[in-house]
């Protein structure tokens, strides 16, 4: 971290590493860190996004060496051998990732040697460098899957299955509807004739991780994320790779996201007819409420995966109109400032938003404060109480999310788009 952030949008490197792990079936991760980090990590992901727990271990459940004075001068790696033998007697689990805080990172320990021994017995333990200062939830999520990458992705898979496809991109509980979205998606690509590896949603783990290497096609949903394990999964396995800004959301970037899946494994035709029933049931709905919001002018603050297809949605499905956008991911390369800038600039019915990418709290509000006639605000629980005290509506759509449990609510597809403005039309 570069710079000091009131109020950030995100966790740190071991956050974003844990939640990515822990929402994985039968996975466990172990913390060779200080004490506090589990239940700080744990809290700052899952339960500010959408207001559960990881299926498996959280908080306190979490095995942790808890590193005090002695170690940071001893050194952690026999407290951590000690730990591991214990954790292995009690739990049970599919796989074991050991993950390092800021204190391991800071003295060095060698976590790696440690965990071999276990290996050597035959314990799938697996260790990763995930010390906080490394970056911020979104660098965790990438560590996470370049350790799955390594560590389980079956390296000579049988022949490719043409009916399978990945999903990656959506970060687990950083996108407080990331399991209603996955549900949606797998929905519409399974109409197509196909099996979807979600990872993080119906019980899925391991088991689908290893057989990734098998798919035909990698769907990644998000503007940026995850590019070096794409090449991974091309330069190795010869798995192509679509990139979307986000999950699809409404009719218009729904259909092209089907037609693009349908382009890439030869299913036009089911494309076409999977299209022509979701939207006969979606405007059949839509039709009687297309009026009872129309333009409306609103903000939007939050990641820039749920930014797009939220603004892309409203402008060109429901005539709203978009006055700011403001994204909270770090985005440090040019290209990928320049692909968020087109989805978001590139509307077909409104005038494209001001665009902002910070997530400095004072910043956000300063911008927010210059367009007072914008009756609506989507974003965060970080926004809410700007949206009190300047009178505008509110709807909580992004991370952090403090206020609202969500188990599966999508805004993804076409269900979640009708979903979506159920909440902003009860919310006024």
């Amino acid at each position: 971290m570069s710079e000091i952030l009131e109020n950030p949008h995100g966790n740190c490197a071991l956050g974003g590493a844990n939640a990515t792990f822990t929402a994985l079936r039968r996975v466990i991760a172990i913390y060779h860190s200080g004490p506090g980090c589990a239940m700080q990590t744990t809290a700052g992901e899952a339960s500010q996004g959408s207001l559960r727990l990881p299926y498996y271990t959280s908080y306190t459940a979490i095995p942790c060496t808890n590193m005090l004075e002695r170690e940071v001068v001893f050194g952690g790696e026999e407290k951590l051998e000690k730990h591991l033998e214990g954790a292995l007697e009690i739990l049970d689990a599919d796989a074991f990732f050991v993950l390092t805080g800021c204190t391991a990172g800071i003295i060095g320990d060698d976590v790696q040697s440690v965990v071999q021994r276990f290996q050597a017995e035959g314990h799938p333990v697996y260790a990763v460098e995930t010390a906080g200062f490394l970056g911020e939830s979104y660098r965790g999520h990438e560590i996470a899957w370049n350790a799955l990458f390594e560590h389980i992705v079956d390296k000579n898979p049988p022949a490719r299955d043409a009916a399978l496809v990945n999903i990656f991109g959506i970060v687990p509980y950083h996108d407080p509807y990331f399991e209603g979205n996955l549900e949606e998606i797998t929905r519409l690509l399974e109409k197509l004739g196909l099996r979807v590896n979600t990872f993080f949603s119906h019980g899925q783990g391991i088991a689908e991780v290893k057989s990734s290497s098998s798919a035909a096609l990698n769907i990644v949903l998000s503007p940026w994320l995850l590019k070096g394990l794409a090449e991974k999964y091309e330069k190795s396995f010869g798995i192509p790779s679509l990139r979307f800004a986000g999950a699809p959301l409404g009719a218009t970037d729904t259909a092209a996201f089907l037609r693009a899946v349908g382009t890439a494994l030869g299913k036009e035709e089911a494309a076409e007819r999977v299209i022509a029933q979701e939207e006969e049931w979606y405007y059949r709905y839509l039709e009687t409420g297309i009026g009872l919001q129309s333009w409306r002018r609103f903000s939007i603050v939050g990641e820039s995966g749920n930014v797009i297809p939220i603004t892309r949605f409203l402008a060109n499905d429901y005539s709203f109109t978009p006055e700011i956008a403001i994204c909270t991911d770090v985005l440090f390369r040019p290209a990928d400032k320049a692909f968020v800038t087109e989805q978001l600039t590139n509307l077909e019915y409104a005038q494209p938003p001001e665009l902002l990418f910070t997530g400095d709290q004072w910043e956000i509000n300063q911008a927010l404060a210059r367009y007072p006639d914008a009756a609506l605000l989507i974003g965060s629980t970080n926004e809410h109480e700007f949206a009190i005290a300047h009178g505008q509506q509110f709807f909580l759509a992004c991370y952090p999310n403090t206020e609202r449990l969500i188990y599966n609510r999508s805004c993804a597809g076409y269900r979640g788009a009708l979903t979506l403005i159920e909440d902003i039309y009860s919310n006024l």
